[in-house]
């Protein structure tokens, strides 16, 4: 699993990108986490608002800082049953 967290490097993205990384250590989640910086790369996306999440390639949250449960939901690890 690819997860890609896009954002310019805005607090709010420095803090996703956090939450991502517990999230996927919470989970044991076999997955590679890449921050997308380049403005390029993730108008890619077609985001309009960062800080934002993809998995494998969707983009699964934008415009706010996920919690752990919401990106371990993504993973397939968490989340309420």
């Amino acid at each position: 699993m690819k997860i890609a967290v896009l954002g310019t490097g805005c607090p709010k993205c420095r803090q996703t990108l956090d939450v991502v990384r517990q999230a996927v250590e919470q989970a044991h989640a076999d997955a590679t986490i890449q921050k997308v910086e380049d403005i390029q790369e993730i108008l890619k996306y077609r985001v309009m608002m960062t800080p934002a999440v993809a998995v494998d390639g969707q983009v699964k949250i934008s415009g706010k800082v996920p919690t752990v449960e919401e990106v371990k939901a993504l993973l397939g690890q968490g989340g309420k049953a």
